[in-house]
C-alpha cells in the first residue's frame, strides 16, 4: 500500500480514533494492517482485559492481561477511558498515556467493543468513531467459528450480541465494510486524513497562517 504519510496538518494535535464493531468483524486484523501503512503517525492504545490470551497474543502488545482484582482496582481509581464486561470478562482502555500521545501529534488508535465505544462517545465527542462491519452475516459466523477459541455457547452469545449491535451503527461517524483487510485499512487511513482537514479542527491554525503568525 504505497500511501504517503500526512505531511501537513493545520492542527498539530493528534486524533483519537475509535475502531469498533461487534466481536468477530476483524477489528484487530484491520488495526494491524493499518499500522503497516508506510510513514504512518499512529500510536496504538493497548486495551486491558481479564480474559486469557489467545494463541499468538502478547501481553503489552495485543492486550494487557490482568486479574479481575487488578482490573476492578483500576475502575475504582478512574483509570479507564472506558470499560465494559463482555461474556464474563472485563475489557477497558487505560487512560494513562492517550492525552500525552495526542499532544505529541500522534493519531491514537483505540480498538474496542461497541459498549465501550459508546461510553467514549459521551465523554469525547470530538474523537473519530469508525464502525467495522462484515460483508455478510454468514462471514461473521464463519469468522467466529474458525477462531477455534470459543465454545459453541460463547459463539452463540457473540452472534446474538452482534445482531443487537449492528443496529447501533448510526451512532458512529463512519461505517467501513471489512470485505478485504487491506482495503478496509486504506479506507480508515483516508478517513483520518480527511478528518484533519475538517474546518472545526483546523480553522484556528489557518487564521494564524493568514496573519503570518505561524
Amino acid at each position: 500500500m504505497a500511501i504517503g504519510g500526512i505531511t501537513l496538518k493545520l492542527n498539530e494535535r493528534g486524533l483519537l480514533v475509535i475502531i469498533s464493531g461487534p466481536s468477530g468483524v476483524g477489528k484487530g486484523t484491520i488495526r494491524k494492517a493499518l499500522f503497516e501503512i508506510p510513514d504512518n503517525n499512529f500510536c496504538y492504545s493497548v486495551s486491558m482485559t481479564t480474559r486469557k490470551p489467545r494463541p499468538g497474543e502478547i501481553d503489552g502488545v495485543d492486550y494487557f492481561f490482568v486479574t479481575r482484582e487488578e482490573f476492578e482496582k483500576r475502575i475504582k481509581s478512574n483509570g479507564f477511558l472506558e470499560y465494559a464486561e463482555f461474556v464474563g470478562e472485563y475489557y477497558g482502555t487505560p487512560i494513562d498515556f492517550i492525552e500525552t500521545m495526542m499532544e505529541k501529534g500522534k493519531e491514537v488508535i483505540v480498538e474496542i467493543e461497541v459498549e465501550g465505544a459508546l461510553q467514549v462517545r459521551e465523554k469525547n465527542p470530538e474523537a473519530v468513531f469508525i464502525f467495522i462491519v462484515p460483508p455478510s452475516r454468514k462471514a461473521l459466523i464463519d469468522r467466529l467459528k474458525n477462531r477455534g477459541t470459543d465454545s459453541l455457547e460463547t459463539i452463540k452469545k457473540r452472534i446474538d450480541k452482534a445482531e443487537r449491535e449492528f443496529h447501533l451503527a448510526y451512532k458512529y461517524d463512519y461505517i467501513v465494510v471489512n470485505d478485504e483487510v487491506v482495503n478496509a485499512a486504506d479506507r480508515i487511513y483516508a478517513i483520518i486524513r480527511a478528518e484533519h482537514a475538517k474546518t472545526e479542527r483546523s480553522i484556528h491554525k489557518y487564521y494564524k497562517l493568514l496573519e503570518g503568525k505561524e
